[in-house]
């Protein structure tokens, strides 16, 4: 699985090494060699498992499918990317379970516990 490109659709086989890659950045973490450039290359589909040659000279738009499952593998490559997300429900919508520890929360008052301001007020008659 290629950490790269989230959505590879081939592998391709380096003509250097004759190893399978997802991508060029996978052959360049692995091996210490620079990838050979070649004419012809060789795909592996990862959905039908076959694998296939396309001349890279003669490459049109129809060449970007597999010749046997017709899996459309040049795609727009999506690259890993950090995300911030939140959990739950959106808090400018309903803020009930929000609780803002910067204000300090009143004290439940009864009649047993009074400040001393109130009850002097209370004794004098």
């Amino acid at each position: 699985m290629c950490k790269h490109i989230l959505n590879v659709q081939v592998s391709i086989r380096a003509p250097c090494c004759k190893q399978w890659f997802d991508c060029a950045e996978c052959h360049a973490e692995k091996e210490t060699h620079k990838l050979a450039k070649t004419i012809e290359m060789a795909f592996l589909c990862k959905k039908c498992k076959k694998a296939f040659r396309k001349d890279m000279t003669t490459y049109e738009e129809s060449d970007e499918f597999c010749p046997h499952c017709d899996n459309h593998y040049v795609l727009e490559a999506k690259a890993p990317r950090a995300v911030v997300g939140v959990e739950g429900e959106d808090a400018r919508v309903d803020a009930r379970m929000l609780k803002d520890d910067r204000v300090k929360a009143k004290e439940n008052h009864s009649i047993f516990t009074m400040d001393p301001d109130e009850e002097a007020a209370l004794l004098d008659f």
